[in-house]
């Protein structure tokens, strides 16, 4: 599979997730995002940015849906709730974002 953005293919695995994490940015990010029918708010992309955060400037850490709700209620000032989070990220917020994000698919198990 394969994305066209800006004049350029970025390949795909079967499951949408970029074969070249360099290939990510986010115009990647949007048309990965518009596929997956998520709009991207400011919201999202604080996600999508601290996901990536964590990916790559802590060992490749892969954060729990808690533990994305707990982060993003100290940055955002208010806390958001799990149905907030899956109104953003209906295929859940710590494995479609990490599609969005251009991240490897996740191999965590479970929800939390």
């Amino acid at each position: 599979m394969a994305l066209e953005v800006d004049g350029k293919t970025v390949e795909t695995t079967e499951n949408g997730f970029l074969v070249n994490a360099e290939d990510w940015n986010e115009a990647v990010g949007a048309a990965i995002a518009a596929q997956e029918g998520v709009p991207m708010t400011e919201q999202h992309w604080d996600i999508i940015h601290y996901l990536r955060d964590e990916h790559y400037n802590n060992n490749g850490n892969e954060p729990n849906e808690r533990t994305i709700l707990k982060d993003m209620a100290k940055k955002w000032g208010t806390k958001p709730t799990s149905k907030d989070m899956y109104n953003m990220f209906p295929g859940m917020p710590s494995k479609q974002g990490r599609k969005i994000a251009g991240l490897p698919q996740s191999t965590r198990k479970g929800g939390y």
